[in-house]
Formats: C-alpha cells, sequence, structure tokens
C-alpha cells in the first residue's frame, strides 16, 4: 500500500479494515455491501508509519503496546513497534491486554501508550486507541489531526538511534490496582457467570476471580480467539448475550457479567437474565462512590434517565453531564475532579483510574454493594425507583441535518441542548437524537414519567426522524 488512507483517523481512534481479512464471499461483506465505500484499508506498512507519526506527536523516550484478540494484533504491534523505533523511541510491548490496562501503565508511568484494537467491531476490522502519558487521550482537538497530517505528509525527522523493543508482563501488576477497589475478605459467596466473548476480558477477569474464592465463576469464552466463534464481540447486542442470559437462569446464579472485545466496557444481566441498562449501572455504581466520597462530581452523558442526576443529588454529590464520547467525559471529569462518570454505552470511568474507562471496576463496586446489601441485583436496581425509558433507537434516514431541523423546530417550546445532537427537556418527558458519527443514522434515548406516556412520546418523535409525521 502505497499511503494511509485518511480515512483510518477518527474522532476517538484509529479504525481500518484488515486488507487480507476482507473476503468478498463473507458475511461482513454481504452485511455492508462494499465496505471499502466508507472503510479504509491499512496495511502494516501503513500502521508503521503511524507508529513514527505518533512517536513525533507524543515526545516521549518509551511507550507501551498491546493488542486485544484480533488475528491481526500481533503484526500490527510488530509493526508499531518498528516505527516507533526508527525515530529513537523505547518500546515495551505487553501483548494481549485490555484497552484498559493500557490506561493504567499509562496513567502510572506518565508515558505514552497504544492498545491495538477496533473494539466491538467484527474481526475484519482493526484499529488503534491512544494516550499520551497520564493516559491523556489522542483524537479529533487533542492531537488526532496533528497526527494524520504528519502521516499522510511522510515527513519523520532522522533520530539519533533506533529504540529498543522488550516484552514485559503487566498482568499481575495491573489486577493488583484493580484489587484496590473492593475487600476481597467481605465479599460474600456468590455464583457470577462470566463472558469474555474470546476478546480478552477474560486475562484480568480470571485473575481476579482467582483472588476472590468464595466466589462461584463460570468463564464463558475466556479464551482470547479472533475469529469470534461463539458470539460476535460485543455484548450489547442481544443475540451476543443469549448463552449468559441462559447460564444464569440456569445455574440460579447471582450475576452476569460480559465485556466486549477490548474489554474497557462491562455490560450486566439480573439474576433473572434481564439485561440492565447502562445508565442504571451507572447510577447504583455513582450511589456507591458516593457513600465512599461525600460531595463528589459525578458526570453522565447526555443520553442517560434522569435515575442519574436524580440519584447523584439524593446522595448530596454535584451532577455534571457532559456530550457522549471518552474524551468528552475524561476531559469533564478532570476538570471537575470527579469521581467517577458513566455513559449508556457501559462505558464506565475513575477518578483513580486516571480518569480513564475500565470494563473491571463497575463488577467489583457491584460485587461489593451485593455483599453488602445482602439482597438481589433486581432489588439494587428496583431501589433506584421507576424510569421509564425507550432504551436507544436507531433509525437510518437519508438527509441527517434535516431531521435535526425538524426536530429543532417541532419542540422549540422546550429546554433545548445543541452539545450533541439536539436535547429537548420538558418537566415530563425529555429525550436526546444524535447523528451516528459513521452511518446516515439518526440515534434516539427517550424518558417519560410513566410507561404509556413514554411510548406515546417515543413513537411521536420516531415518526418525526422517519419523515411520518
Amino acid at each position: 500500500m502505497a499511503a494511509v488512507d485518511p480515512r483510518v483517523f477518527r474522532n476517538y481512534d484509529i479504525r481500518a479494515l484488515v486488507p487480507e481479512l476482507v473476503d468478498e464471499k463473507s458475511e461482513f461483506y454481504a452485511m455492508l455491501g462494499d465496505p471499502k465505500a466508507f472503510l479504509a484499508p491499512l496495511d502494516t506498512e501503513g500502521v508503521t508509519q503511524i507508529g513514527r507519526g505518533l512517536a513525533c506527536l507524543f515526545g516521549a523516550p518509551k511507550v507501551y503496546i498491546g493488542y486485544d484478540a484480533r488475528l491481526s494484533g500481533p503484526a500490527w504491534a510488530q509493526a508499531l513497534a518498528e516505527g516507533f523505533a526508527k525515530q529513537g523511541v523505547d518500546v515495551v510491548l505487553l501483548g494481549r491486554c485490555t484497552t484498559d490496562t493500557i490506561y493504567y501503565v499509562s496513567g502510572k508511568y506518565n508515558l505514552p501508550g497504544v492498545e491495538i484494537t477496533a473494539s466491538h467491531s467484527p474481526k475484519e476490522l482493526n484499529g488503534m486507541k491512544m494516550v499520551r502519558g497520564g493516559a491523556q487521550v489522542i483524537g479529533m482537538g487533542s492531537g488526532m489531526e496533528e497526527l494524520r497530517d504528519r502521516v499522510l505528509a511522510g515527513q519523520f525527522p532522522q533520530a539519533e538511534r533506533e529504540g529498543r523493543i522488550e516484552e514485559q508482563d503487566i498482568l499481575p501488576e495491573y489486577v493488583d490496582h484493580l484489587m484496590q477497589f473492593i475487600d476481597p475478605e467481605k465479599v460474600r459467596p456468590l455464583r457470577i457467570v462470566a463472558d469474555a466473548g474470546n476478546g480478552v476480558g477474560g486475562l484480568p477477569a480470571h485473575e481476579i476471580f482467582r483472588r476472590i474464592p468464595q466466589l462461584t465463576v463460570t468463564e464463558l469464552f475466556f479464551e482470547p480467539d479472533g475469529h469470534f466463534p461463539n458470539h460476535g464481540p460485543n455484548p450489547f447486542e442481544p443475540e451476543n448475550i443469549v448463552t449468559l442470559t441462559e447460564e444464569v437462569k440456569r445455574q440460579g446464579a447471582d450475576l452476569g457479567v460480559a465485556w466486549d472485545g477490548d474489554a474497557d466496557r462491562v455490560f450486566f444481566v439480573d439474576e433473572t437474565g434481564k439485561p440492565i441498562p447502562g445508565d442504571f449501572i451507572t447510577a447504583l455504581v455513582a450511589r456507591h462512590f458516593l457513600q465512599r466520597f461525600p460531595g463528589a462530581t459525578i458526570v453522565y452523558d447526555i443520553r442517560a434517565s434522569w435515575v442519574v442526576p436524580d440519584w447523584v443529588k439524593k446522595m448530596g454529590g454535584v451532577p455534571v453531564s457532559e456530550r457522549v464520547g471518552h474524551s468528552f467525559i475524561k476531559r469533564t471529569m478532570r476538570a471537575h475532579n470527579a469521581v467517577f462518570g458513566g455513559e449508556v454505552s457501559g462505558h464506565y470511568y475513575f477518578r483513580d483510574h486516571f480518569y480513564a474507562d475500565n470494563g473491571f471496576i463497575p463488577m467489583l463496586a457491584v460485587l461489593q454493594m451485593l455483599s453488602e446489601s445482602g439482597t438481589t441485583m433486581s432489588r439494587l436496581i428496583a431501589s433506584l425507583g421507576e424510569y421509564y425509558i425507550s432504551g436507544e433507537i436507531n433509525s437510518t434516514v437519508p438527509d441527517v441535518q434535516a431531521v435535526l431541523e425538524r426536530i429543532k423546530e417541532r419542540y422549540a417550546d422546550a429546554k433545548l441542548d445543541f452539545r450533541d445532537g439536539v436535547t429537548v427537556e420538558y418537566p415530563d418527558w425529555h429525550f436526546n437524537v444524535r447523528p451516528s458519527a459513521n452511518d446516515p443514522v439518526i440515534r434516539l434515548n427517550l424518558e417519560a414519567k410513566s410507561q404509556q406516556e413514554m411510548e406515546r412520546r417515543r413513537d411521536e418523535v420516531l415518526a418525526l426522524i422517519r419523515g411520518q409525521a
């Protein structure tokens, strides 16, 4: 490949097709038509160029590199390391690890890090999540444009020496860090079903469970496998948690937990197998941390249910809303010294994890809450009160901007917020509509004071979005 396609540089990360994995006869190709129409390929030569660009952007003497379970991960890690080394940067290869492991080493040692991952995307994709020292995210507006322009120009200064490349096993140290968020001796005997989806979440999870021996754990698909042979790497899709929910119900387990491909997002089901929305986990974990840090600030995303600000206020905390996206949540958490932040999407952020997202601390908090309360997961959620939400509903539309204009015009008498799409708030109901970053899709999240009103308003807004009103 002669050059890096600029489309691989996205708002929050790098994401690309792996050329040798794209089969025109595959289900992935059939699903997307021609994925190359909107997804750019990236080969190892391009990965090396990106490594050289990142070396210039970071300006640091050393970098950590890890990769998830994807088939192209090892080759990409080696190619990326060679790019850094050409620019005189020493590289520590961590091998297979979770994205939040990279955040940990970056924060702990104040050095940059790169996780090679395409998160929850299909196996034909790969990419990179990148942080400066201190787990400071790279994205549009925080270095991505500079990286893109340098890589596209292909101009890199001559280094005085070649950087060294070494390997390190950071897992035991990382799990030590995670265990600070729980008192293992106070965890009561619980039965857990955990699904790593053949991603990398099983690596820390297995070690965590080993350190809490009173737990009885069924480990589903803990072996990393970039073919994702059992189900897709996104547990927020209902078809990907069928085995988890069936096992929870069959065993009479206390809790089900699942991670996405790189394990920076976590998903829960209660003891009945019922999925728990991310904003309700945000409210629950916020309540847990506010008991320990009275008066603290909690950041939540603009789509969330009223359950989050309601409980933050009840607990004496300070709720702060922010637009969707980890770069925005992290920036606002740092600005307010917030102890915790959460998104509907299952990203949860912690001040004592360098303001970064983590897929394991929420599980530890939930285990502590179940142990302290002596109750069930469904009752813990019920203790938050009755809230009526639509969940996220996607609509493919021919003209995204026209839809947003219709929303603004129709609900001009409401309290409006334009930080992320359009947020509309009335005393008895509210909603957010926001465009997808990559597709002609509008995403709706709506809430009302009763189930009947929620359904009525949901249908009303959907008709407007879809041009049926």
